[in-house]
Formats: C-alpha cells, sequence, structure tokens
C-alpha cells in the first residue's frame, strides 16, 4: 500500500504508534465524534487473552486500553487531510477507499 500511496503521488507520513504511542487527547481528537468502537481491534489476540466481555466497556474505558496497548488500535489508521478514514482491514478495500476519497 505504501508503494500505491508513492505512485500516486500522495505525501505519505507514517507514525509507529507502538514506539511513538497517542496521548489520550490525540486518540480522542482522530475518532472525533465516531464510535469508539470502531477503532477497537475486538479481533486481537490481545482482547481475547483479556477474557472481557465486549458489552461491559464503555468509551472512556476502551480508550484507556488502547492506549495501554496500542495493539488493540484496529488498524490501519489513516488519515487523510486530517481526517481519519473509517478503519478497514484488506489492501484492496483501502487502496478503493482512498482513491474515490483522494480522486486518484
Amino acid at each position: 500500500m505504501k508503494a500505491w500511496l508513492s505512485q500516486s503521488g500522495v505525501d505519505l507520513q507514517a507514525r509507529d504508534f507502538f514506539s511513538d504511542r497517542f496521548t489520550k487527547d490525540e486518540l480522542r481528537r482522530l475518532i472525533g465524534d465516531r464510535p469508539v468502537s470502531d477503532f477497537f481491534s475486538w479481533a486481537s489476540p490481545s482482547f481475547r487473552k483479556l477474557g472481557l466481555d465486549r458489552n461491559d466497556l464503555d468509551d472512556d474505558r476502551l480508550i484507556a486500553m488502547m492506549l495501554d496497548e496500542p495493539r488493540l488500535i484496529r488498524r490501519p489508521l489513516i488519515a487523510v487531510d486530517g481526517e481519519v478514514i473509517e478503519p478497514t482491514s484488506g489492501s484492496e478495500r483501502i487502496i478503493s477507499m482512498l482513491s474515490d476519497r483522494l480522486g486518484v
């Protein structure tokens, strides 16, 4: 996907949020007014190991968990013009969404 972005003339700024972790304010700003649960990696082995019921977790707890364990942030987390696009999986789907969004 990085190669496609580069070939499309997109200015790519990558952040390794495992080593450069988000602050609570940054993560809240990225999520905006969308459901926090859309940005949480429910399928992550890190979440499954916890043995928690997802119905018992409110937004504040989800944010705290993602800050504590970045593997719980649904990836890839892609922002275009300062706005995070809906997290999705599959390179082809992501490229299609970005193509539409960027007009390439």
